[in-house]
């Protein structure tokens, strides 16, 4: 079964793409939508978790990450945000590509 984070990267799947670099990707959630405004994070090349991720990838993430969180406290008034990251076999990850959860607050 093909990844949906890799088929949305790739432009196979739909999606509301909030922001794309050259190797990480922010775009609102298909479902599972935790509040207004939460968006998801991942780098565009497969990677499982935080585990399976080289240093690049992650680099460019996180630091999308922080552009997207500065883009709501900017445009929707956060007064913060929460990030959320769920690793490994127990950690409950839905979706089994790396990706970052980001919600205003």
């Amino acid at each position: 079964m093909p990844c949906v984070f890799c088929e949305i990267a790739a432009e196979r799947a739909p999606a509301v793409v909030l922001h794309r670099t050259d190797r990480a990707i922010a775009f609102l959630p298909i479902d599972r939508i935790l509040a207004p405004g939460h968006s998801l994070v991942a780098p565009l090349a497969h990677s499982v978790d935080l585990f399976d991720v080289n240093s690049r990838d992650l680099h460019a993430t996180v630091l999308l990450v922080k552009d997207l969180s500065l883009a709501m406290r900017a445009t929707l008034g956060a007064g913060g945000v929460n990030v959320l990251n769920a690793s490994g076999p127990h950690s409950e990850q839905p979706v089994f590509h790396l990706h970052f959860h980001v919600g205003p607050s």
